[in-house]
C-alpha cells in the first residue's frame, strides 16, 4: 500500500515551484486520490466482476449505454437504440467521432470485436458468464450500427449492458490485464500491482472535459488505515467507509459522509451437498439461530437492514412483507432435535479478514444451539480458491460454509438470483457456492427474465424469494448502506447502489 503525499500539500509544493505559471493564470492541477478496501483484480473489464475493481475502471471505459445519477439508462457510446417486437434484436446507433485512448476509432467492427473477445471461451474471461448463453451473436450492420441478437427474450438486457459487462475495449489493445484502453474521459497511466493505479484526463475525449487532471487509486484492507487516510487528508476519498467510523466523519466539518441505501446482501452460503447441511431443517435452524438485528447494530452501527430475502430493499422486486426467520433459538433447537441433532454438530466456515467479525458473532450465536463453528480466516486469494471450489473439492476440504456478499445493483433481480441460486451457476463456474439446486426456482428465474412486464416480473421474483427463504441455502444476514467519506473540498462524487463510486465528474475546490 502506497501512502501518497497530501493532495493539498502537493498543490502547495507545485504552487511554490510554479509561481510564474500562476502569474500567467494557469490553473493548479487537480489530482483526486481515492483509497478503497481492496485492490483491483484486473485492468480488463471483461476479466473481473468485483464492484471495487469497476470503480477503478469506470473512468477509463464506457459502454453503449449507462446509468445517470437518477439511475436512468441513458446514451453513452450509442446515441439511440431500438428493440424488435419479440425482444430478441437490439440495434444501437453509435456516436460519431469517438476514439479509444490508443487512437483507434470506435466503430461497429470495434464493438463487435470487443463482445466477441468477451465471449471467446478460450480466453476464459471472468465476466463472460454474465452474458454467455444469452447473447447469440453481435454483428456490424454498417460502420455506425451494431445489432445484438439474443438467444431468448431477456427483460434485463439493457440493465446488463449498462454495467461493466457492456464496456467496450479497443480492438488494438492486446493483453489488458495490467493496462486499460477504453474510450472514457480518463486514460490509463500506471498500474503497480499491490500499490496504485493512476490515470489522467484524456485530451481526445468526445464529451465534456473532466475537471480533474489525474485520479490515483490506492487501497488498504485495514479499516483504520482507510479512515485515517481521509481524516488526515492523505487521501481525498475512502470507499467504502467502515460503518464504525461513520458518525465521526459526519461530525467532522472538513469531511463529507456519503450515505445511501445500498444493494449488497451479506450471507452465509451453506454447502447443501455436505451432511448435515443437506437437510433443509438444519439450514432453517441456523437461520432461526441468527440474530440479524444484533448483527446490524453491532457490526454496522445501524447502517444496514436485517435481510429478509435474497434481495436488498433497493431492488424493486424486494418484498417487505417477508419475515421468514425471526430470531428464535428455541425453534432452532427444536428443528435440530427433530433432525436427530439434539446434541448439536460441528461445521466450518471460510471467511476473509474484513468479514471475520461476522463469523465470530455467528460462532457465538450458533454455539447457543449446540453448533460448533470452526472459523477459517483466509487471505483473499486463498479464500477465493476455497470458496469457488467445486463439490468434490469442498467435500474433501470438509468446508461447510462460506461468508460472502453480492450486489446486483438495484434494478435487475435476475443478476442476484441467477448467479447465486440456479443450478447452472454452481461453483467454480458461478457463484452458487453451496450447490443449491431447485428445478422450480430455475424455471421461475427463466420465466421472470423473459417477462417484459415489470409488475408481472416482480411478482415472479417474489415467488423466487419465497422459495429461497423456504429452502434456506443461505443464512441471509443483512444488506448494507453504501458509505463513503470525502474531503469537503471534493464535489461531484456520487454512488450507484452497490458501492460503485463515480469519480469522473468530481472536482476539487480550494
Amino acid at each position: 500500500m502506497v501512502m501518497f503525499a497530501k493532495k493539498k500539500g502537493l498543490g502547495r509544493i507545485a504552487l511554490a515551484g510554479a509561481a510564474s505559471l500562476l502569474a500567467l493564470g494557469a490553473a493548479e492541477a487537480q489530482t483526486l486520490t481515492v483509497m478503497q478496501s481492496e485492490a483491483p483484480r484486473s485492468m480488463d473489464p471483461a476479466d473481473q466482476t468485483a464492484s471495487f475493481t469497476q470503480v477503478v475502471l469506470a473512468p477509463m471505459y464506457e459502454g453503449l449505454i449507462e446509468r445517470n445519477r437518477e439511475l436512468e439508462i441513458v446514451p453513452a457510446l450509442a446515441t439511440e437504440w431500438e428493440t424488435s417486437d419479440d425482444g430478441l434484436a437490439w440495434t444501437f446507433t453509435l456516436r460519431e467521432n469517438v476514439q479509444f485512448h490508443d487512437g483507434t476509432p470506435l466503430d461497429a467492427d470495434a464493438v463487435t470485436a470487443s463482445f466477441e473477445r468477451l465471449l471467446n471461451p478460450e480466453l476464459g474471461l471472468a465476466a463472460a458468464g454474465k452474458i454467455t448463453g444469452l447473447l447469440e451473436r453481435v454483428e456490424a450492420v454498417d460502420p455506425s450500427t451494431v445489432r445484438f441478437t439474443l438467444a431468448r427474450p431477456y427483460a434485463g438486457f439493457a440493465d446488463l449492458m449498462a454495467t461493466s459487462v457492456g464496456w467496450v475495449v479497443s480492438p488494438a489493445a492486446g493483453e489488458l490485464g495490467t493496462h486499460a484502453v477504453g474510450t472514457g474521459p480518463f486514460e490509463f497511466t500506471e498500474y503497480q500491482s499491490g500499490d496504485h493505479v493512476t490515470m489522467q484526463a484524456f485530451d481526445g475525449y468526445w464529451g465534456d472535459a473532466p475537471s480533474l487532471d489525474e485520479i490515483v487509486f490506492t487501497w488498504s484492507a485495514e479499516s483504520s488505515v482507510l479512515t485515517m487516510g481521509v481524516q488526515s487528508g492523505e487521501v481525498d476519498v475512502v470507499n467504502p467507509l467502515p460503518p464504525v467510523f461513520a458518525q465521526a466523519v459526519s461530525a467532522n466539518p472538513d469531511l463529507t459522509l456519503i450515505d445511501q441505501p445500498g444493494a449488497f446482501v451479506f450471507w452465509v452460503s451453506l454447502n447443501v451437498e455436505l451432511e448435515p447441511l443437506d437437510q433443509k431443517s438444519v439450514r432453517q435452524a441456523l437461520n432461526y439461530a441468527t440474530d440479524r438485528e444484533a448483527l446490524v447494530e453491532a457490526l454496522l452501527r445501524g447502517y444496514g437492514t436485517p435481510a429478509n430475502s435474497p434481495l436488498a430493499p433497493t431492488n424493486p422486486a424486494w418484498d417487505e412483507s417477508l419475515n421468514p426467520y425471526p430470531y428464535d433459538p428455541e425453534m432452532a433447537r427444536s428443528l435440530l432435535e427433530d433432525a436427530g441433532l439434539g446434541n448439536g454438530f460441528s461445521m466450518s466456515v471460510a471467511v476473509q479478514e474484513p468479514e471475520a467479525a461476522i463469523a465470530e458473532a455467528l460462532q457465538a450465536m450458533w454455539a447457543e444451539i449446540g453448533v460448533d463453528l470452526e472459523v477459517r480466516r483466509l487471505e483473499s486469494g486463498v479464500w477465493s480458491e476455497a470458496a469457488f471450489n467445486g463439490p468434490e473439492a469442498k467435500a474433501e476440504d470438509d468446508l461447510g460454509a462460506v461468508i460472502a456478499s453480492w450486489s446486483s445493483g438495484s434494478v435487475n433481480a435476475d443478476l442476484q438470483f441467477r448467479p447465486l441460486y440456479t443450478t447452472g451457476a454452481w461453483a467454480p463456474t458461478g457463484a452458487n457456492l453451496g450447490f443449491f439446486s431447485s428445478e422450480e426456482l430455475d424455471a421461475l428465474v427463466d420465466e421472470a427474465a423473459a417477462t417484459l412486464d415489470a409488475t408481472q416480473r416482480n411478482a415472479l421474483y417474489v415467488e423466487a424469494q419465497e422459495i429461497v427463504n423456504e429452502e434456506a441455502p443461505h443464512v441471509l444476514l443483512y444488506s448494507t448502506r453504501d458509505l463513503a467519506a470525502a474531503s469537503s473540498e471534493v464535489e461531484g462524487l456520487w454512488l450507484q447502489p452497490g458501492g460503485l463510486l463515480m469519480v469522473e465528474d468530481a472536482s476539487i475546490t480550494e
